[in-house]
């Protein structure tokens, strides 16, 4: 059975939201029933309705973000608030916030830097899950669980516990809801110690609406995995992308050799010089992917060493 959790742990929940006015007091509400002790900062991202207001008037604190976008906020609000346990949730009242103790227990008896809430649905909700979001979520978990050799449960989960050092060595790069994902892939490429939890899932309030786009925000997150498996993982990347090369030399190059055995003759010229520039491609592709790879443990390197920089979370 887990200790209760410490007194003097600074507890920073950070709560992104974007015209969330019909549900952010009560989650503010919640989170100060179940978390009496935590600094509850809500950052409004250019809202056009009463967040802040309504935010403020909880007992939040409430801080703007100009640069639209949930990465934005995230980037901003990890830079500036100070704690040794971060959580992040969303201001739509769909997470059960009655989740977030057992994942805070779970970071500090671990110890662990960096607990996944689990989505599922909670009892006597309709199901908030869009048939699209469902069935990509699933392979995004999937797919960036084949490539960087982790079991994944909800990479787009947005309700995760963090501790200091997780967040202080977070680059944040992204701008908008592709941030869950850059989330997930920081922790699997420098193995940072992490759990999953379950956490309830439901509807939004009513007077609410989603800000996900199935198939624009689909794209935009696939994009940046593959720019990051092309920076975290390059010699797989690259190894690929040379070897479809050498198979296109091949498709065109057989011809040529074949022709080349019966006659004595290269008859097709540009084929063979297409051939053997593609072959010459795959190579140098292969060799930019090693190469590459030495600069990204370097850089891994010292992200661990930023990582270690600071004090593990872990009860006394």
């Amino acid at each position: 059975m887990s200790l209760p959790i410490p007194d003097d742990l600074r507890l920073g929940v950070i709560i992104p939201c974007y015209n969330e006015e019909a549900a952010i007091a009560k989650v503010v509400a919640d989170i100060k029933l179940t978390l009496p002790t935590a600094d509850i900062y809500v950052y409004d991202n250019n809202s056009s309705d009463e967040t802040a207001a309504r935010a403020a008037a909880a007992g939040a604190i409430v801080r703007t973000e100009l640069a639209k976008g949930k990465g934005n906020v995230v980037r901003r609000a990890f830079a500036d608030v100070e704690a040794d346990v971060y959580v992040l949730i969303d201001g739509d009242d769909t997470y059960d916030v009655a989740s977030i103790p057992p994942m805070i227990n779970a970071l500090l008896d671990g110890p662990f830097d960096h607990v996944l809430g689990v989505r599922y649905q909670r009892e006597g909700t309709a199901d908030a899950y869009r048939p699209g979001h469902s069935i990509g979520n699933r392979a995004f978990n999937a797919l960036v669980g084949w490539l960087f050799r982790e079991s994944i449960g909800d990479m787009l989960s947005g309700c995760r516990v963090f501790s200091r050092r997780f967040v202080k060595s977070f680059p944040a790069i992204s701008h908008e809801f592709e941030i869950e994902t850059e989330l997930t892939i920081h922790y699997c490429s420098l193995r940072i110690p992490h759990t999953e939890m379950p956490v309830g899932f439901g509807e939004r309030a009513i007077g609410t609406e989603s800000k996900l786009r199935t198939f624009r925000d689909g794209f935009k997150i696939l994009n940046l995995v593959l720019h990051l498996v092309r920076h975290e993982r390059p010699v797989a990347f690259h190894g690929l992308l040379g070897l479809i090369v050498f198979f296109v030399a091949l498709i065109i190059g057989i011809p040529v050799i074949t022709e080349f055995f019966t006659t004595g003759l290269v008859l097709r010229l540009p084929s063979a010089v297409l051939a053997s520039s593609l072959v010459i491609l795959g190579a140098v592709t292969w060799v930019v992917g090693l190469l590459l790879e030495g600069v990204t443990r370097s850089r891994h390197e010292n992200a661990r060493l930023i990582y270690l920089s600071y004090p593990s979370v872990g009860r006394p």
